[in-house]
């Protein structure tokens, strides 16, 4: 099953580290990989990598194909041509926000019609999507 997959394959906890780089940029650590941020040059920034909200809505995209990818590979379907396109919207009250995001899965040609239900519910209850319609509980101190 998809989702007892993921969940094995993620610890009960984790930690990664951000530390700031130069400007608006910062770099981010997490099991070895390392991975940068910044801000458009009209925000301030260089534009030298996304931003941490496209890194937001990225996580999510990413986290739908790789539960779709899952579910086509366990039916013995290819997932040539999977792909997420999306289209994210800031919210234009406060606070500062993700507002809405549409995410549009682009499936194998070949996909049988009788597994397009099922692969939207497995990409729909992914571990990012269920976090989202879930919200963990956040706190931010000072270290």
């Amino acid at each position: 099953m998809i989702g007892t997959y993921a969940a094995a394959a993620v610890p009960d906890s984790a930690a990664l580290d951000v530390r700031f780089v130069s400007g608006e940029s910062y770099e981010v650590t997490v099991r070895g990989h390392t991975v940068r941020v910044d801000q458009p040059a009209g925000s301030g920034g260089a534009d030298s990598a996304p931003t941490p909200v496209e890194l937001f809505v990225a996580s999510l995209a990413t986290c739908v194909a790789f539960y779709a990818g899952r579910y086509l590979a366990r039916h013995g379907l290819s997932r040539d041509d999977l792909g997420v396109t999306v289209d994210f919207r800031m919210a234009t009250d406060r606070p500062a926000r993700v507002a809405g995001v549409r995410l549009s899965l682009r499936v194998p040609a070949d996909l049988p019609a009788n597994r397009r239900a099922g692969l939207l519910a497995v990409a729909s209850h992914c571990t990012v999507h269920n976090s989202l319609v879930t919200p963990p509980e956040v706190t931010i101190e000072l270290a």
